[in-house]
């Protein structure tokens, strides 16, 4: 059913398989390209959408590879993979035959019978040829096809310089626990254990790194643990990665010069819905200030307290998540320990698939064991419609950390659903880096990751749902990408999730009421900082690559934009330059950090149509955002189909509702 052999896999392959599956697939394009006769939407557009299937598999097969079992090895690897993937991409882009062809479709794609679907394809290929440089001249195309392996090659640096930073960890004696939850002190025990060391491992991942710094008493603790996070990639050894950055940008700012475009920021919107950054920065400067007062009054609260409790400090970045979580308790009588205990990760996975049951008809089925997987921790399902048991597609989860595996937590597509090439279904993946716990003990996680797991779980939902006829329209913008994730995050709070599956972990008695108050009460606290963490970073992502020339000291300019923008001294960027994957490891979200503020916009609003409804199960509201949102890709206009699914565009009130500032 196309499941990936990983039992069959060796990674001494993996060069000679895409040199193979790359010759195929450039052979397959110059039949398309040297064609005689006249160009049509099948013989050109369908074609190309056939081509290089063996290669999508073992790009497929490489990329979770690079994410999941990143060793020594396969950053070898990558290194002489990645440019040749480019070399590839910009050979099929160049070629002056195939985009005649492509552009002689295009152009008469009003006059013959195309329908919709059709014309949206003709529009979003020929877009993205001239995007990437087809109308340029010989010696413009030399350049950035150089420009383009180059930046391959320094996007693995990037890559595996942080990953070697993050696959470090502090490590804490007896005397070091004070004020750690026990599950807390399990799961360090736990990673201790795997790293072969004596007392309890920190390691230098946010999932491990955020609960110290919320719970430690020891001050001197929480700073080394908070400095060796927030430095992965900045320490000026072998690891570092500022020069790297110093060149990205540069030829970055370089290609969009070649391209036609102000900066590389205008070319990487050019196909998004904002359009050109100055949208962007005016969504981004219409939260920030109000953001930056909020947390001069969270910062004000905790100094006031700390006082209060005879602690001479002055708030520092290490002490914020602390001292938070005391003004939490005092203000709402609100424990974290005690909330996290009502979150195991195993209930969360299974709440999970009974909101995508309840929502939109999806059963799953865990089918572990029976197919291979690339690591004993993976898990996979079969993904059924409840109404009558057909094939809707798989999920794979993997979700803990380990070494050599990417920090963070994502969703990877393994197979895209079409139908131009009969009924091919969807398989997608669910990553996170959860602690495991300590032997028979249940995995208990905070909210922030049971919304995370959420969150990613919204993009497979989105892969499972999708009924397009042709792969490339799976693709939709990247400020859209990020709703259909979003807005899931929702659900975790509903109340029939909270009653079914936030069990205490060991009286296995649902969430009391009375807990439920307190925390709808808290909803909005510590929004300032959670929203400046991460809009500093989306902002200087922009402004970095604003910049028509490119020409940066990644130091300098982080520090003297911060400082522009008024950026408070107690809060650091969620992703600061040197260790920002975001940004430097491909060109996906570079000038596209802003994109999960302007994703969130829609989500909040629509979630606003679950709630005026009063059922946030409400059966025709599921239809429609299921029918007019994850279905159909980009075959539709993504702000047309915001519009058919609510009547109008998104409104921003709804996000600064949900964040607690003010609406005017």
């Amino acid at each position: 059913g196309g499941l990936p052999p990983w039992d069959k896999l060796d990674h001494k392959l993996f060069t000679a398989a895409i040199d193979k599956a790359s010759a195929a697939y450039l052979a397959e394009v110059k039949t398309i390209a040297d064609r005689t006769d006249a160009a049509t939407f099948d013989n050109t557009l369908v074609a190309l959408e056939r081509a290089g299937k063996p290669l999508d598999r073992v790009v497929t097969l490489f990329g979770v590879t690079t994410a999941n079992l990143n060793t020594p090895e396969v950053q070898k690897l990558a290194e002489v993979i990645e440019p040749k993937l480019s070399k590839v991409s910009d050979e099929v882009k160049f070629d002056a035959k195939l985009f005649a062809r492509v552009k002689a479709v295009y152009d008469a794609r009003e006059q013959g019978k195309l329908n919709a679907e059709q014309k949206r394809l003709a529009k979003k290929v020929y877009d993205d040829f001239v995007r990437r440089g087809a109308n340029l001249n010989a010696d413009a195309k030399k350049r950035v096809g150089e420009i383009n392996q180059t930046l391959a090659k320094l996007y693995t640096e990037f890559g595996n310089h942080v990953q070697a930073d993050e696959d470090t960890w502090v490590v804490l004696g007896k005397d070091d626990l004070a004020g750690l939850p026990a599950s807390l002190v399990q799961s360090y025990k736990a990673a201790a254990e795997e790293k072969k060391v004596e007392g309890f491992a920190v390691v230098n991942t946010r999932s491990a790194v955020d609960p110290f710094l919320t719970f430690s008493d020891k001050r001197e603790l929480r700073e080394k643990v908070w400095r060796a996070f927030v430095e992965r990639g900045n320490h000026g050894n072998k690891n570092d990665t500022n020069q790297l950055i110093t060149q990205i940008v540069k030829l970055r700012a370089e290609r969009a010069k070649l391209l036609g475009f102000a900066s590389h920021a205008h070319w990487r919107m050019s196909d998004t819905m904002a359009k050109e950054p100055a949208a962007a920065e005016k969504l981004m400067m219409r939260v920030w200030p109000a953001a930056v007062k909020r947390v001069k009054q969270e910062v004000a609260d905790m100094q006031k307290l700390a006082t209060k409790l005879g602690h001479k400090i002055t708030v520092e970045p290490w002490d914020y998540r602390y001292y938070a979580e005391k003004v939490r308790k005092e203000r709402y009588d609100l424990d974290q320990t005690e909330f996290k205990s009502y979150f195991e990760l195993e209930n969360m996975i299974r709440a999970s698939y009974f909101m995508a049951e309840k929502l939109y008809g999806f059963a799953f089925q865990e089918v572990s064991g029976t197919v291979p997987v690339f690591h004993p921790d993976v898990r996979v399902y079969h993904v059924t419609k409840k109404a009558d048991g057909s094939h809707v597609g798989y999920l794979y989860r993997d979700d803990f950390a380990r070494t050599h595996k990417g920090s963070g937590a994502w969703a990877q597509t393994y197979r895209d659903q079409q139908k131009a090439d009969g009924k091919i279904f969807p398989i997608v993946s669910n990553n996170n880096n959860f602690t495991k716990g300590g032997k028979g003990k249940p995995v208990l996680i905070s909210l922030d990751d049971a919304e995370t797991l959420f969150h990613e779980f919204g993009h497979a939902l989105h892969a499972l749902s999708s009924d397009v006829t042709y792969p490339s329209l799976n693709n939709t913008p990247r400020d859209f990408v990020e709703f259909p994730s979003q807005v899931h995050e929702n659900w975790v709070l509903t109340r029939e999730i909270l009653d079914t599956y936030a069990l205490h972990n060991e009286t296995k008695q649902k969430m009391p009421q009375a807990l439920i108050d307190k925390m709808k009460k808290a909803s909005t606290f510590n929004q300032g900082f959670a929203t400046v963490e991460y809009l500093s970073a989306a902002l200087v992502d922009m402004k970095l690559h604003t910049d028509p020339k490119g020409e940066v000291d990644p130091k300098k300019f982080e520090a003297d934009t911060l400082k522009a923008l008024g950026m408070p001294k107690e809060i650091v960027m969620r992703h600061r330059l040197p260790q920002f994957q975001h940004l430097f490891t491909s060109d996906a979200y570079s000038a596209g950090y802003y994109s999960y503020l302007w994703s969130d916009v829609m989500a909040a609003d629509a979630w606003k149509a679950f709630e005026e409804t009063k059922d946030p199960f409400h059966p025709e509201t599921a239809k429609k955002f299921k029918e007019l949102i994850l279905a159909n890709g980009d075959a539709v206009d993504r702000a047309e189909a915001y519009r058919s699914f609510r009547g109008r565009d998104p409104k921003v009130e709804a996000l600064l509702e949900n964040r607690g500032f003010p609406t005017k």
